[in-house]
């Protein structure tokens, strides 16, 4: 399967470098730091030299980890446990304050600003051959601390390509600390009811998120159920964050094996502003204490060395039991949201094969 005709994410690769972070930029002593999968992508790409034919062998491999993956996710460990801004990245500050340019729309895409109340939403779209039937809703990551970025454009770009075509609708929804819960929920239900404001069948929408957006997009059917709205066709999560009180046996098992949060208890998944005074066993807030009780069909990808491993494995073994059809990927050795690889390591690439292998089947 042919994933990229254009070469638009590679470009986006190269050019995605230089990024303004505010007071922590400024106080790292070496600004050329990576700061996170994107720019440690590159560096990979500098130190493994590989064919294609190696990397068909290193995703052959038994233990399931290419060379790749080790480089990239040892970078994503150093950056965040030895460099100065590692503490910001685990916190999630690092990530408000970054200050990105408006995206270049790559060549293939056409993309589309509207304004809700209170927060806004940008379509992608094909330029030749859109497929005007069928839509992706992709609620982003960040912890419900960050805004949405250049990289979840980019994601929407693979999308649409491995989709053949689908638009995706991108919320920036709100966060916290300004706007705790309830305020992503109810952004991404206004986001959905748009959708079908405009004509999109529910079965003909795919809900997909990853990290904080993963598990909204559960809490989010969940509403729409509990509230009698129609339900989507189907849900793909990335790395999903389903529950909040981090009580998952993966916090402790995977506690010194996480190259991203690992290693300490003063991150975002453990002080995190979202659930305000809320309990945060509300299947809203943590869908993995609620019911999957007739959702639609779900593909959860997730690394073996995550903290969040365990909220993905409670989901999947919690919807089976309810009669969901749910197909879990536990990619060994791979880091959180490791998707954001994109086509540079033979996991992320097999990761996206697959969202459009789960395409087809749904439609």
């Amino acid at each position: 399967m042919a994933l990229f005709s254009n070469h638009w994410v590679k470009i986006f690769e190269r050019q995605y470098r230089e990024l303004t972070m505010g007071d922590e930029a400024e106080e790292a002593e070496a600004p050329e730091e990576v700061v996170d999968a994107d720019d440690a992508v590159e560096e990979a790409e500098k130190l493994n030299e590989l064919s294609d034919e190696d990397e068909a062998e290193e995703e052959s491999e038994a233990a399931g980890v290419s060379q790749r993956g080790k480089v990239v996710s040892r970078m994503i460990s150093y950056i965040s446990n030895e460099s100065k801004m590692g503490k910001s990245l685990k916190t999630g500050e690092l990530r408000k304050k970054m200050k990105e340019p408006a995206w270049n729309v790559p060549e293939p895409f056409n993309l589309t600003s509207f304004e809700m109340d209170g927060f806004s939403m940008k379509m992608l779209s094909s330029k030749e051959n859109p497929d005007l039937d069928h839509v992706i809703l992709q609620l982003h990551g960040g912890g419900y601390m960050g805004a949405i970025r250049n990289a979840y454009y980019v994601f929407a770009g693979l999308y649409n390509e491995i989709s053949h075509g689908m638009n995706v609708l991108c919320p920036d929804y709100r966060v916290a600390p300004e706007n705790p819960y309830p305020a992503a929920l109810e952004d991404a239900v206004a986001s959905y009811k748009w959708l079908l404001t405009r004509g999109y069948k529910a079965g003909n929408i795919v809900v997909a998120g990853d990290s904080a957006g993963g598990g909204l997009a559960m809490a989010l059917c969940m509403y729409l159920r509990d509230n009698g709205l129609p339900m989507p066709g189907g849900i793909i999560a990335m790395s999903p964050w389903t529950d909040l009180t981090a009580s998952g046996a993966s916090y402790e098992e995977n506690f010194d094996k996480d190259p991203l949060f690992g290693g300490t208890r003063e991150s975002l998944i453990y002080i995190n502003a979202y659930p305000g005074d809320h309990d945060k066993t509300d299947p809203y807030i943590s869908p993995l204490f609620g019911s999957f009780k007739d959702f639609p069909p779900m593909l959860i990808q997730v690394g073996g060395n995550e903290m969040l491993l365990s909220d993905s494995e409670v989901v999947a073994a919690k919807a089976r039991d309810e009669g969901v059809k749910v197909r879990l990927h536990v990619y060994e050795g791979m880091f959180h949201v490791f998707q954001m690889a994109y086509t540079a390591i033979p996991e992320s690439k097999k990761a996206w094969i697959e969202v459009g292998k789960f395409f087809e089947v749904l439609f």
